[in-house]
């Protein structure tokens, strides 16, 4: 109740809209509907987690689900550059039109808002925060099945903002064969576990090249350590992804959804029964 209803206070209950105690939804939040918001996070840069989300929703939207993709890394967004989204945020009376990539995907992020793609975002921590929670209240992101948050590097501002303001779903951790990967990642797994989302996975990244000529597998950053770190930190192992050129190339090029990748199918497929597994649990 808020302090300008003490008046109420005495008959134990008030009507008024100002004494709610839940947020009043926006209008852009009124025209939306998403089921299941999962937020892909590693705590360590430079271990292609922005690839993994986008493969993710590229997988998730091939079964036939409607997919967002919300861009919370204000300071160094990549999600419309490998999506091939160029057209700027459209804006109505009822909130901010995300775009749409070419497959069908909804895709929100702070450069597309700015003039020029390349242009710095100089701000500090909490004017980001509030980026990012308006990605989420102003944003018409309609009916979804599931939402992906590119999370940023870290724990700090951006996560705790995440967390504490966004009904996640759950989470799903990226590393790569790196023992600093993997250390770091175990920050970010300990964060979330102060806020109480289930994680449904761990996925490893870069965890070989296949030579193009003779098929063998090398490993580039040592011996995959994915199931050993699932192992070790209680949670489910979703699976290893190669390092491919192929897939840097179409994203460099905005042709993400063109990518063809049965690892990515699958740990699609495997995310799909942990979310099913942990049943309707969030934050809201």
């Amino acid at each position: 109740m808020s302090e300008s209803c003490h008046s109420c206070s005495a008959a134990g209950s008030c009507t008024t809209e100002s004494c709610s105690t839940e947020p009043q939804k926006t209008k852009a939040q009124k025209a939306s509907h998403v089921d299941k918001v999962i937020a892909v996070m590693s705590g360590k840069g430079g271990v292609g987690k922005s690839s993994v989300t986008g493969m993710l929703a590229v997988s998730l939207m091939r079964q036939g689900y409607k997919v967002g993709v919300l861009d919370a890394d204000i300071t160094g967004p990549s999600i419309p550059k490998i999506f091939g989204v160029t057209g700027k945020a459209g804006a109505s009376e009822g909130g901010i039109i995300a775009p749409t990539s070419r497959g069908g995907i909804k895709v929100m992020s702070l450069n597309l808002m700015i003039e020029n793609e390349d242009d710095p975002v100089i701000l500090r921590g909490p004017l980001i925060s509030q980026l990012v929670n308006q990605f989420w209240t102003d944003v018409i992101w309609g009916d979804l099945d599931y939402l992906l948050i590119d999370m940023p590097p870290g724990t700090g501002d951006v996560p705790i903002t995440v967390f504490q303001s966004l009904p996640i779903n759950g989470i799903v951790m990226v590393t790569s064969p790196q023992s600093l990967a993997n250390m770091v990642v175990r920050k970010a797994i300990k964060m979330v576990r102060n806020y109480k989302p289930p994680i449904y996975g761990l996925v490893e990244n870069m965890a070989y090249v296949q030579c193009p000529d003779c098929s063998k597998r090398i490993e580039v950053f040592g011996k995959p350590k994915g199931q050993e770190a699932a192992d070790r930190n209680s949670i489910p192992y979703l699976g290893e992804l190669p390092l491919d050129p192929a897939l840097a190339e179409l994203s460099d090029a905005g042709k993400i959804e063109d990518y063809q990748s049965s690892g990515f199918d699958q740990i699609a497929k495997h995310l799909a029964e942990q979310i099913k597994s942990n049943g309707d649990k969030n934050l809201a």
